[in-house]
């Protein structure tokens, strides 16, 4: 299992949660003095959400493999779903759609295989 025992696991774990309130506190608080964002920062912001959409899609799809050597893994029927989801929601611009489309590409796929 582990050589730590149960109560530094415990605290390991309460740290890491007062840090992690502690980040987001602080982002509160700073935009909290702020009586307006800055046109750059806003900017900025503007792109957040469909930076960790890509993220997450990209790490669900892609993955890292170390063995035997380090190369890039990926499940074809998920990266035709996802490719398939990604061009009905940049035609459709619908979220609804793009993730039914993209869940009966999957299952079709994957029942056919």
């Amino acid at each position: 299992m582990t050589e730590y025992d149960a109560v530094t696991l415990w605290l390991l774990i309460l740290v890491a949660g007062v840090g992690t309130f502690a980040i987001k506190l602080s982002f509160v608080q700073l935009f909290g003095w702020l009586d307006e964002v800055s046109p750059v920062v806003a900017g900025v912001l503007r792109f957040v959400p469909a930076a960790v959409l890509a993220a997450l899609v990209v790490d669900s799809v892609v993955t890292l493999s170390a063995s035997p050597s380090l190369h890039l893994a990926f499940d074809p029927a998920e990266l035709l779903a996802a490719s398939v989801a990604a061009v009905v929601a940049w035609r459709t611009e619908s979220v609804p759609l793009t993730l039914a489309v993209g869940m009966v590409v999957l299952w079709s796929v994957t029942a056919l295989a």
